[in-house]
């Protein structure tokens, strides 16, 4: 468990704050349903305690399938729900709402632009997940509310569109995956009787077990020998399952069923005889909702082959999933957290590090360019700019990167290096985000951002587009100020004159016999895209080391 446990998970009303608590919210936006949790955070221990829940039903993943994309009909009931979250929200006096979309907008032609929508309207901003960063959440939000003892547990999450396997001891997770089997999406596109045939029932077994080898082997190839997982479930579909177990042996169903425990050879029988019963029947039983017995038959084979796949026994229920997991990471990026969790929280740097070195990115040089990034970022802000630590931190990882594309192609490298950052798999930022550090990588040389770029118009708004067309010049005069790719450079200094309009920027080379001319040619070179975007004319001067 993190040091962030629950002190309740409760779905009732707030009790009074403190001065120094915190109200924040969390919302999934999910193939099948939308979530919302408001949280009271303690910063003091620092823990959080649940305070409100909310739940939808929209099903997104009901794609139009001719084009894949979101149906009007569905998008309307989102943005519906979406509107109900922000009123239940404003009424807990919410200082924080964060929103995710995962696989159903991921995988949309049309998710951005419905993104796009819930902006207009809303003025809610949604950030897209990658799956595997959907894994590393859902990850963070179990360990919120489970102890692990630093041994290892599985984590298996089925959602509408997806399917999610984690492989974790309390500490980094050793494997996240994220696989396109979810109940919503094999009901649609597999089940087309009632109840469901013998054909179709094997048939989905083999796609699933299929679709799911690739996951599971990266799984058991992280485990340790005489290593023993535990397997945790979450999402509705696993609850639902527990729900019908508990019932069947129980008589009753417990509250919460977080902790609550069940076997293979259980879910054997559970599947048996949901497969067996028409959507009409299975609605009455108890413990489960009408909208999931639509799909509970795909959630419960998805379920019971991973388990055969994975060779577990049983299972243990687990309430906390993605949105937990969102509050987590929210406070990891406010400094809320420490200690345990600060390996978590430096995912960021970790994950860029980690793609760097997949590409052979020189990385001597390319930290000594995000530090000249970082100086003249520091150095200007207030001056030239006001962007805040998010901005520069965008950055940094756009400075460490820069020259990734050149393990494609020299030509056009800085083209090839916002394809691979795009679609690197870089953990810890948004889609957004990933979007910002391809495209200031982009345009570390050759041309300016330009509206007809296709790279440039996928930034969602104003606020990025002017964030790239401010911060790129930075990145162009960091690159320009280790253009040997020797260090000649020891540091830098700016001097900002108002009233003529002119940056100087002072060089202070490692030798003091060095003319750092290749540098000063680079950076006469670059500075013309600074110059046009500020406004100001850039002196270049060269300084003694000894002065």
């Amino acid at each position: 468990m993190i040091d962030l446990a629950a002190k309740g998970n409760s779905a009732g009303v707030s009790t009074p704050n403190t001065d120094n608590d915190r109200i924040m919210a969390a919302i999934d936006i999910g193939t099948n349903s939308i979530h919302m949790v408001i949280v009271q955070i303690d910063p003091r221990l620092p823990s959080f305690t649940i305070i409100a829940k909310e739940k939808d039903t929209v099903r997104l993943g009901e794609r139009d399938p001719h084009t894949g994309n979101l149906t009007p009909q569905a998008m309307k009931r989102a943005i519906a729900a979406l509107q109900r979250s922000q009123e239940l929200a404003k009424s807990f006096q919410v200082e924080q709402l964060v929103a995710v979309a995962t696989s159903a907008v991921r995988e949309a032609p049309n998710g951005r632009t419905f993104l796009q929508e819930i902006d207009s309207q809303l003025g809610l901003f949604v950030n897209l997940i990658s799956g595997q960063e959907e894994a590393r959440r859902i990850y963070l939000g179990v360990l919120s509310g489970m102890e692990f003892n630093n041994q290892p547990h599985i984590i298996i999450d089925i959602g509408g569109g997806s399917t999610e396997l984690i492989l974790g001891d309390s500490h980094a997770p050793r494997s996240l995956t994220s696989t396109k089997v979810g109940a919503v999406r094999l009901s649609r596109e597999f089940i087309t009787t009632d109840p469901i045939s013998d054909r179709e029932f094997q048939y989905l077994q083999a796609y699933i077990r299929g679709r799911l080898e690739r996951a599971v082997e990266d799984i058991l190839a992280n485990i340790e020998p005489g290593e023993k997982p535990r397997l945790v479930g979450t999402s509705g579909t696993i609850e639902t399952l527990a729900a019908l177990h508990a019932k069947e042996t129980l008589g009753i169903i417990p509250t919460p069923l977080n902790g609550y425990e069940f076997y293979r050879n259980d879910l054997k029988d559970i599947v048996k005889q949901l497969a067996s019963l028409p959507c009409a029947e299975r609605e009455k039983l108890p413990g489960l909702a009408e909208k999931r017995a639509e799909i509970i038959v795909a959630g419960a084979i998805i379920l019971l082959e991973a388990m055969t796949l994975l060779d577990i026994e049983s299972i243990t229920v687990g309430e906390r999933a993605l949105r937990e997991g969102v509050i987590v990471d929210w406070m990891l990026s406010q400094g809320l957290i420490e200690d345990r969790l600060r390996y978590q929280g430096e995912v960021r740097k970790r994950n860029v590090i980690k793609v760097a070195q997949k590409y052979h990115v020189n990385l001597a040089s390319s930290e000594r360019v995000a530090n000249f990034a970082l100086n003249l970022f520091n150095q200007t802000k207030g001056h030239l700019h006001n962007w805040g630590t998010e901005a520069r931190e965008l950055l940094w990882a756009a400075a460490i990167l820069h020259n990734c594309g050149l393990y494609v192609s020299h030509s056009s490298h800085h083209k090839h290096s916002y394809y691979l950052i795009r679609h690197g798999e870089l953990l810890g930022f948004t889609d957004i985000e990933i979007e910002v550090i391809a495209n200031l990588a982009r345009y570390h040389r050759k041309s300016s951002p330009k509206k007809k770029h296709e790279n440039y118009s996928n930034l969602p708004n104003k606020y990025y587009r002017h964030l790239v067309k401010e911060l790129s010049p930075l990145l162009r005069l960091a690159v320009a100020l280790d253009r040997r790719q020797i260090g000649a450079i020891s540091q830098i200094r700016c001097h900002y004159l108002p009233e003529e309009k002119e940056l100087r920027l002072r060089l202070v080379p490692v030798e003091h016999n060095d003319t750092c001319a290749l540098e000063i040619w680079s950076l006469e070179d670059k500075k013309v895209a600074f110059e046009e975007e500020y406004d100001v004319k850039l002196v270049i001067q060269l300084e003694n080391p000894a002065s």
